[in-house]
């Protein structure tokens, strides 16, 4: 199968459905690449007949779009959104970090799952069931694209509400992530309790 321009699809989905498993979850995080707030990830089980139309890897579509489809598949699938603290991000790593959030989201569903389809190359070691690492998974399966997409503006939305608390550091445009505007207002402004320690950027200011 090729994939690029067409879009992610549900073929994975279907292929495990049909072997037998009766849930199937896709799994991706935002927020590893930001020098502060949390690390997110979503887990999102969607139902083969109520797929909105549209889902992409998020980071190619508009605000405005994923805010749409967001609600569009709180809607019609089960979905739970987990994050890791800038405290557990330090204290782990921020790849550790980012698999304790998918965990927690695929936890939270509060259904029995049975595959996951996790964005990457990784399968986070504490996770509790059979999955599938699926690279440029968002690209290639809607129940990943889904999940992208709600983890990014629930992500999105948290950073604009610590911006108002914190403002200077402009992440209700950057979302934590080290723009030249961030990064000058962390040398004027200093380093906040949202920042992650051990960036390397963070790190030198301090």
């Amino acid at each position: 199968m090729v994939f690029g321009c067409m879009g992610p699809d549900f073929e994975e989905e279907r292929r495990l459905l049909n072997a037998g498993y009766s849930v199937v979850a896709g799994v991706d995080e935002v927020g590893r690449g930001p020098l502060a707030g949390p690390v997110t990830a979503a887990a999102v089980v969607l139902q083969p007949k109520e797929i909105p139309d549209g889902l992409a890897d998020s980071k190619k579509l508009s605000a405005k779009r994923r805010e749409y489809l967001a609600a569009q598949i709180q809607e019609v699938a089960h979905v739970c959104v987990a994050h890791a603290s800038v405290e557990e991000i330090d204290e782990l790593n921020i790849l550790r970090a980012s698999h304790l959030a998918m965990c927690r989201a695929v936890e939270g569903l509060g259904i029995l799952v049975g595959h996951a389809l996790i964005d990457g190359n990784m399968i986070p070691r504490e996770l509790t069931v059979p999955a599938t690492a699926l690279i440029k998974g968002d690209g290639r399966s809607v129940s990943i694209a889904a999940a992208s997409i709600v983890a990014k503006v629930v992500r999105d939305r948290i950073m604009v509400d610590l911006a108002q608390q914190h403002p200077g550091y402009g992440w209700e445009k950057n979302a934590g992530y080290p723009t030249k505007a961030h990064r000058e207002a962390l040398e004027n402004l200093g380093v906040t309790p949202h920042h992650r320690r051990s960036f390397k950027t963070v790190h030198n200011m301090l």
